[in-house]
């Protein structure tokens, strides 16, 4: 059982490097990693600790992020929020763009790759004939490097896909087994999928018209949060916006967001 000293020094480091806050989350803490410090032969918290402060960009220390990170998401997530993309956002970045036919959208928190694909899928709706003469690939990262791999893969049960609309399902996904199916090569090559930690300059080269940031401020603390939509609106495009999560709010104190309507902002 982790000692409050251990968790204090596994919280200490989770938050240092990766922004999220598990101060209160003693018992997810052991639970996800008691049986595998047991597994791979540590004495104890201390040691694995040691190992994961010592090489932070190595294998424990990814290993580690990949096991506190909670990754729940599913197709169709916030529906309303693809309807405003559809018929509020495009149509105007559609003549806003039209020289450079260079569309950006991030995926910040893209877990396995649910949202990226559903944007991809309606963005391929929307432009139709003429998406093969624009730029509109998404860029999604996640600080887990497994989620990554299982959505790289863009592998999915029935079950998963079942909200698609049934159109979409036929299109974009094909019978893998009786359990499986997986997004066409066609919609995957419209994702390039980044490891990324949000707590990390951004290094990008534009900036965005579409920012989704969704689900992933609820594990970060206010002065977390602040910094990290500061950077999120200086990489936006004027007049681009950002969505965070339907259950999550903005403080937009000290900060220049616009409030367009729940969950979404605009620069």
């Amino acid at each position: 059982m982790i000692t409050e000293r251990e968790f204090r020094r596994v919280v200490a480091y989770v938050k240092k490097t990766s922004g999220i806050d598990l101060s209160e989350k003693q018992v997810l803490i052991n639970g996800r990693l008691e049986n595998y410090l047991l597994r791979n032969g540590y004495s104890g918290y201390d040691e694995y600790m040691e190992k994961v402060e010592h090489n932070p960009g190595g294998e424990e220390a990814r290993n580690l992020i990949n096991a506190l990170t909670t990754n729940h998401t599913y197709f169709m997530r916030e529906f309303e929020h693809l309807e405003f993309l559809k018929q509020e956002i495009l149509p105007v970045l559609k003549t806003k763009e039209a020289a450079r036919r260079d569309l950006r959208i991030w995926s910040a928190a893209s877990s396995t790759g649910e949202e990226p694909y559903t944007i991809a899928m309606v963005l391929k709706d929307f432009f139709a004939m003429e998406q093969p003469k624009w730029d509109t690939k998404i860029l999604a990262t996640d600080i887990s490097t497994k989620v990554l791999q299982h959505a790289s893969k863009g592998k999915y049960l029935l079950e998963q896909i079942e909200p698609l609309p049934e159109h979409w399902r036929r299109k974009y996904f094909k019978k893998v087994n009786e359990l499986e199916y997986q997004a066409s090569q066609e919609l995957r090559n419209e994702v390039i999928f980044r490891q990324f930690n949000l707590m990390n300059s951004f290094p990008f080269r534009k900036p965005f018209h579409v920012v989704f940031l969704r689900n992933v401020m609820i594990y970060f603390d206010d002065d977390t949060k602040r910094q990290l939509l500061r950077k999120v609106y200086d990489f936006l495009e004027p007049g681009g916006y950002l969505f965070v999560g339907t259950t999550e709010a903005v403080n937009r104190k000290g900060l220049d967001f616009k409030y367009v309507k729940p969950s979404i902002y605009r620069k």
